[in-house]
């Protein structure tokens, strides 16, 4: 019996194995890199090592410091997670040499899947059907065009190692293909090492269903369902869904079966994947097996009532598995969305910086959440984008996806770039809906799909008033409002969608306002948002989606309109570091004074009080990082019979 194990990676998936882990009653051991010392999974786990910096080549993927650890540690296996060291021969035949039990297929399984060209030999030989292509050995750039030529066009190069994406290309005519070929050489030599190619018909529009396997010791073999993970953006997965829409008994049935035979053909043993392309006809043809868990898996636990981590630990101690095929039923339908830490409408570029707010869906045994961070997390840009997993299920798939567009909705975070709108978009898409599924829709679609939230402006502009009139001010670090001839309309100066407006409020006005909620009640409708204020900044999360708004200093001009009692703004006039701060809450200053240095780029601002008065609040401290126009300090402005 296993007691204790080491889980090699970090985030969700580390976090995942620890639950399961520690609910067979195991010791449970992370490892963590510097940029990873106050992770979740760190603070998850019985007891965690460091490992190193914070880039991967020197922390997650020191096959010896990690070994080192486990034997320091007593650990008595070790979990690869998925990415870094999961299909990593070498490391799993080091943890055997070293008597510790490796969670996953044994070395030949993975040396002979790890090749895409060695995979296809093999399963051809096991009579798993393959799209038509060539997978030999001989690399000659002549040879591999007339191999072109013959099949036809389009088609697809692709790097006989790795996976991602990564070293694929399309090529759609003869006059391409060497100049393609090159590219796909290129990409694969420098990120897997090897430069090797193989090259298969191009199916224009399929579908890609994979199937959940598993394999003990014993001699038994069982397929849990099929996924359809279609919705690939760039060959990486975005929306994954189980079982497969649309697919007849028969043919789910017999690529059940077909995935099983493949997995038994090399022996395996533990949980892999079974990938195939399914053509519009029906044909399927096996593409690759993933010899690890896979990102996708909790949709197949929730159809199927499984915990397949808890099966990968049973099983690599020797044990059978808990279920026969006959004794695996499918119920319901689940879907998965990947939270990434990416912007849709900058190229999907991969977004860094500190999560300041952070409100998920409230989860039950039908909403699930697998992530690998907190509050105040900070998003490092050493690792993969991906920090959570939101996972639902429904009765069927009509239900589940209006459950996920829920969840989605209800699922608010600030400080990073998000995908989050762009999930609900492809979970609302018609095609998606009516399960219209090829491995192209995102691409067919990208234009609606990477359009900005359809937002009603002046519900956002109203709400935003409201948050900032009737929000107590000391959740505001920097208050901006301005009282107009002694009365209690507020005036702010915010900017959204790159323009400026000027919002008046009442704060008497018909709406309520919490701690993250703010309600609009007009005589037609009610409306409802979060929201979450820092710094300068007020981001609400509608039912459209996320709209941000900056708040603006007041200017000079409505300096002019205003109460002289207003007056006493102090705002900053450039992005910088607050270095000096030279007074204090009710202290007296005079027009001219010294108030605080401004550091920016090695020069410094000194910034005085624009009025005789009395400082009433100060909303930064010494250290912290400012943005241009927004205000630091208050004064009450001396009135004429105090002078």
């Amino acid at each position: 019996m296993l007691k204790s194990v080491l889980i090699a990676n970090r985030g969700e998936i580390a976090c995942r194995v620890i639950r399961s882990a520690k609910a067979m009653g195991m010791r449970t051991i992370a490892v963590y890199s510097d940029a990873d010392a106050d992770a979740l999974h760190v603070k998850q786990a019985d007891e965690a090592w460091h490992l190193g910096p914070a880039p991967a080549a020197e922390s997650y993927l020191r096959a010896d410091k990690i070994l080192s650890i486990a034997l320091e540690a007593k650990a008595d296996c070790v979990h690869p997670g998925y990415g870094f060291l999961s299909e990593n021969a070498d490391f799993v035949a080091a943890c055997q040499a070293k008597d510790i039990v490796f969670i996953g297929p044994d070395v030949p399984a993975i040396e002979q899947m790890g090749s895409k060209s060695a995979a296809k030999i093999i399963m051809t030989a096991a009579n798993i059907p393959l799209v038509p292509g060539y997978h030999g050995a001989d690399q000659d750039d002549a040879l591999l065009q007339r191999e072109a030529d013959q099949m036809g066009y389009p088609l697809l190069i692709k790097a006989v190692a790795g996976g991602g994406g990564k070293g694929m290309r399309v090529v759609d005519a003869s006059a391409d293909f060497l100049t393609h070929l090159a590219g796909a050489r290129r990409e694969g030599l420098a990120s897997f090492g090897n430069s090797d190619v193989l090259i298969e018909k191009y199916l224009v529009a399929p579908r890609h269903v994979e199937v959940q396997v598993f394999c003990d010791r014993h001699g038994n073999g069982v397929y849990l369902g099929d996924r359809d993970c279609s919705a690939q953006r760039r060959h990486q997965k975005v929306i994954e869904e189980a079982p497969a829409p649309g697919l007849s008994d028969s043919l789910r049935k017999l690529m059940g079966s077909t995935a099983v035979q493949a997995a038994q053909a090399i022996d395996y043993v533990g949980a892999g994947t079974v990938e195939f392309l399914l053509d519009s006809d029906g044909s399927y043809y096996f593409m690759e097996m993933n010899t690890r868990l896979q990102v996708e898996h909790p949709v197949t636990e929730m159809v199927t009532g499984v915990d397949l981590v808890a099966w990968q630990l049973k099983v690599a101690a020797g044990q059978p598995m808990p279920l026969s095929q006959a004794q695996i039923k499918l119920q319901g339908h689940a879907f998965e969305a990947r939270i990434y830490a990416e912007d849709p409408l900058q190229d999907f570029q991969p977004s860094t910086g500190t999560i300041n707010h952070l409100r998920q869906p409230t989860t039950d045994q039908h909403i699930r959440i697998d992530t690998g961070v907190l509050q105040g997390d900070a998003i490092s840009p050493f690792y993969d984008p991906m920090i959570a997993k939101l996972i639902v299920w429904a009765e069927d798939r009509t239900q589940a996806l209006a459950k996920l567009d829920l969840a989605l909705q209800q699922y608010h975070l600030q400080g990073i770039a998000t995908n989050i709108d762009f999930l609900r978009r492809l979970a609302t898409l018609e095609d998606f809906a009516q399960a219209k599924l090829h491995t192209g829709i995102i691409e067919q679609h990208q234009d609606l799909l990477l359009s900005p939230s359809p937002q009603d402006q002046h519900q956002v502009l109203a709400m935003a008033g409201l948050v900032l009139a009737q929000t107590p001010t000391q959740q505001f670090s920097q208050l901006t409002a301005m009282r107009l001839n002694q009365t209690q309309l507020l005036t702010f100066n915010v900017n959204y969608l790159g323009e400026d407006h000027r919002l008046c409020v009442d704060p008497a006005t018909a709406g309520t306002v919490t701690h993250d909620q703010v309600l609009l009640q007009t005589p037609q409708q009610q409306v409802k948002a979060g929201y979450y204020r820092h710094g300068n900044c007020v981001t609400l999360f509608t039912h459209n989606g996320r709209a941000q708004l900056t708040i603006l200093c007041p200017s000079v001009d409505d300096y002019s309109v205003s109460n002289e009692a207003d007056a006493g703004s102090v705002c900053a006039p450039m992005n910088g570091s607050l270095i000096a701060c030279m007074v204090s809450a009710g202290q007296v200053v005079a027009a001219g004074d010294a108030l605080m240095v401004v550091e920016a780029m090695k020069m410094e601002h000194t910034i005085t009080a624009p009025t005789d008065g009395t400082v009433d609040e100060i909303y930064f401290n010494v250290g912290d990082l400012v943005s241009a126009d927004v205000q630091l300090l208050h004064l009450q402005p001396t009135s004429v019979e105090e002078q």
